[in-house]
């Protein structure tokens, strides 16, 4: 089961934490409607690569990833998604499309957007379709001590949405 690995690891940490057995579910926004989280509380885990070295893009479930912003970060133009096949043997204990934020366990870079940072909670994908597990940002961002950039923006928004924070999140130049 892939969730042992990362228990093993949180609990090695003392860090508090719920496991949520939900229906299988295949995207992050599909994941987070059926474990009853809000988008912008899930953090899905995109793969990238930066000058060819995969790294781990962590951003809301509501949220896209503005590849402008990463490339300029990175001061370069070699920011791309990694496709499955370039990253399906880096995660032995996962189901693909399902490894947890925590590219420290599997000696990659994490890079997370500011947007999620913004919450007291996160939940994400435990290894699997069917599970996911929930914690505090602070501990999170104590484990695996990510870079945190603006590099995402909302996928939709409605006038006056209180949650809106694309403003924050992207400037176009």
């Amino acid at each position: 089961m892939p969730v042992k690995k990362l228990k093993a690891y949180l609990d090695e940490a003392k860090v508090r934490y719920l496991t949520i057995s939900h229906s299988s579910a295949f995207t992050s926004q599909e994941v987070a409607a059926s474990a009853h989280v809000l988008g912008r509380e899930f953090a899905k885990t995109v793969m990238i690569k930066i000058d060819g070295e995969m790294a781990m893009a962590i951003l809301p479930a509501s949220y896209q990833i503005d590849f402008d912003s990463l490339r300029e970060i990175f001061r370069t133009k070699n920011v791309t998604l990694a496709t499955e096949p370039e990253f399906r043997d880096r995660f032995p204990d996962c189901e693909l499309g399902a490894m947890p934020p925590f590219g420290n366990l599997y000696g990659m870079s994490v890079f997370v957007a500011e947007s999620l940072t913004q919450n007291k909670e996160i939940a994400f994908n435990a290894g699997s379709h069917t599970e996911l597990i929930r914690l505090s940002y602070a501990d999170y961002k104590r484990l695996v001590n990510p870079q945190i950039f603006k590099f995402s923006w909302k996928t939709y928004s409605f006038p006056g949405d209180p949650m809106e924070r694309w403003d924050e999140d992207y400037r176009s130049n």
